[in-house]
């Protein structure tokens, strides 16, 4: 734990203009970023009364071993910096809002060819318009039933392309379900109409769409077409059953999200209505740990970044007005960032009577029942997770609480396509965004030990390379900076724990690895599988934890995380080896290329075949990269005419 006296700027060294603040760790992360209208005074104000501090920003400057500052113009720019740089760097310190489930979404893929209407979650995707958030059952529900009046793609790229190789529709095709754009049923401008019209449609034109029908089957009533106008009827019917299901609760001409929060000591928990033509069409929530001391209106200003700069195409989604239960830090700048990315103007407002202010009621009930059924989850899983970590650093005898584990496994198959895979787990849940896989080749694809002792020492030299670069800075740091990103380091900082999977040779192989590095301290075992003993480095005699050990259950779900990520890379690459190219290794032809030399030859016969003057005929091709290709497949036909012919049935080798 550092001193902050050891890093504390000099006072006037600091400007008083506004600007943005970041404290780093001794590994270099970036650990707290803020921002300040005044960075002298807010920065004097984290060393000046050390013992006043709250505990949690006590903990922070003390975590930190440096803080740097930009100078910025306004106030403006210091919030979209602050923004952007809590987006690069999620330090831990901050507040961070986190969906306390993944919302489904009705996803209309615009930016293809044949727009596809499909349910996605996760992160949002470019040239994707969005709809919702949804439960999951009313999610396909909805789908399923617009699809009947506006009946755009819904099938996979796959079964795109099997359609229109066959010039046969899939099942969806025969049953009205979609339009058919792969058979030419309509032309792609007709279909991206009708991906357009069930955009509006969501988008809250219901009501232009069911007058539009009505006309249509009055109109066909007129002409005496009864079949045409019962299934205009029939779809009249489907556009207002979606369309009812949202309860009005504003006027028609209401577009808003309303927000509401409800916090205790330690967590607080958001939700949110989206209200389109006076209608919920969507809710979504956060629970957030408040790290950070702030208050209401700094919790706010932070929830409203996060919502709606997480996405590059935050103009469609974000509305005309923003109900907020208070007024947050900064509001009127906050209101032109949110203008500047709607496109127009936004109104951030607290309610005070009526019927928004009734709705805001409604959602902040939800927001404390949310809290409350996180609370209700989450004890046993912290308790069960606390148990799981305090026993396994008791059987270890460790002296540092296991906050990191790493944990390696090889896979290959008999000595082919060797890689090896690192997953991580901080505070007992798995940190996929530090997954990392490697391939082996060379004399460390002889075994697994030495597979294990290139693999440990390729991440923890790593290690050692960031560590050198990254010296802890204090300081001012040119205004121009954010323009340029930091490189990213390829690994996190270290593990308290390394976990191999294996026995004695393969903890003693990655404990050689570490000693060679001059890393000392970074604990080793290995999990062997046969009884699942724990083994210790240069240990005649294994750890045995009770079969009913939660640290035994976690261990093996970390091994059995590692087992399968190491699968799925080794598949990969034995997939890509049984798919190889006599003209892979030429330097300098890529992919579209090679491609071009067998469309214009036909085949690689032909292509072998080929001087190096008829080689360049093919698109792309010049006269240096001819001249490649043709000692390429020389050297090859050379090594195959080298290389004895053997019966594959038998194994017999062939001698002329």
């Amino acid at each position: 734990m550092a001193d902050p006296a050891s890093y504390r700027p000099q006072p006037g060294d600091i400007p008083i203009t506004p600007g943005v603040y970041r404290f780093r760790d001794p590994h270099g992360r970036v650990i707290y970023v803020g921002k300040a209208k005044n960075l002298r005074s807010r920065l004097n104000s984290y060393f000046a009364n050390l013992a006043g501090l709250l505990p949690k920003t006590h903990a922070m400057v003390h975590a930190a071993s440096s803080v740097e500052w930009t100078m910025v113009g306004s106030e403006l720019e210091s919030l979209q910096l602050e923004y952007t740089w809590i987006k690069e760097f999620k330090p831990r310190f901050n507040v961070v809002f986190r969906d306390d489930k993944t919302y489904p979404y009705l996803a209309v893929t615009m930016g293809e060819k044949f727009p596809r209407v499909q349910v996605l979650r996760g992160e949002r995707r470019k040239g994707t318009r969005y709809f919702g958030p949804y439960t999951a059952g009313a999610i396909r529900e909805t789908m399923d039933t617009l699809l009947r009046v506006f009946p755009v793609r819904s099938c996979s790229a796959g079964v795109l392309k099997r359609a229109q190789d066959s010039g046969r529709p899939c099942l969806l095709g025969y049953i009205d379900k979609c339009a058919a754009p792969c058979v030419n049923r309509v032309s792609p401008e007709e279909h991206r109409a009708l991906a357009e019209d069930f955009c509006s449609f969501m988008g809250g034109e219901a009501k232009r769409f069911i007058t539009k029908l009505e006309k249509e089957m009055a109109a066909a009533v007129a002409e005496l077409d009864y079949e045409k106008a019962a299934r205009l009827r029939d779809d009249i019917i489907a556009l207002r059953k979606v369309f009812e299901r949202n309860a009005v609760v504003l006027a028609e001409d209401t577009d808003a999200d309303v927000f509401a929060l409800h916090d205790d000591e330690l967590e607080a928990s958001v939700q949110v209505f989206h209200v389109r033509g006076g209608r919920v069409r969507g809710q979504r929530g956060w629970v957030v740990e408040k790290v950070e001391d702030a208050t209401m209106p700094e919790l706010i200003e932070h929830l409203l970044q996060q919502v709606y700069g997480e996405d590059s195409e935050s103009q469609g989604r974000i509305p005309r007005e923003v109900l907020v239960p208070e007024n947050p830090s900064n509001h009127e700048e906050l209101s032109e960032w949110l203008g500047g990315l709607r496109g127009a103007k936004v109104d951030i407002r607290v309610p005070q009577r009526g019927d928004k202010a009734a709705l805001m009621s409604t959602v902040r009930d939800n927001a404390e029942q949310a809290l409350k059924l996180h609370k209700t989850r989450r004890a046993g899983d912290i308790t069960v997770r606390s148990q799981a970590l305090q026993e396994l650093q008791e059987a270890l005898e460790l002296p540092v609480p296991l906050l990191r584990i790493e944990c390696f496994d090889i896979s290959h198959v008999q000595g082919t396509n060797v890689v090896a895979s690192m997953v991580v787990v901080e505070d007992g849940l798995p940190k996929k965004a530090d997954y990392r896989k490697f391939s082996i080749t060379g004399a460390a694809a002889a075994d697994d030990t030495a597979a294990m002792h290139d693999v440990l020492t390729r991440r923890f030299r790593h290690y050692l390379q960031d560590k050198a670069a990254q010296l802890p800075r204090t300081g001012s740091i040119p205004a121009s900076d954010p323009a340029v990103p930091e490189p990213k380091a390829k690994f996190a900082y270290p593990p308290n724990l390394v976990v191999v999977d294996g026995g004695q040779p393969q903890v003693n192989a990655a404990a050689r690895a570490l000693a060679e590095l001059g890393i000392d301290d970074v604990f080793v075992v290995g999990l062997a599988k046969r009884l699942e003993e724990v083994w210790l480095p240069d240990s005649d005699f294994p750890v045995i934890l009770p079969r009913t050990s939660q640290g035994l259950y976690l261990l093996q779900r970390i091994r059995d995380e590692a087992h399968r990520f190491a699968i799925s890379f080794h598949r990969q690459k034995r997939g890509k080896a049984m798919t190889v190219s006599a003209l892979d290794g030429v330097p300098g032809l890529g992919e579209a290329k090679r491609k071009a030399l067998v469309a214009h030859f036909g085949s690689l016969k032909n292509i072998k075949a080929a001087t190096a003057e008829e080689l360049t005929a093919a698109k792309g091709i010049g006269p240096a990269l001819a001249r490649a290709v043709v000692l390429h497949l020389g050297e090859e036909a050379d090594a195959g005419e080298a290389r004895p012919a053997i019966n594959m049935a038998t194994g017999e080798i062939l001698e002329d």
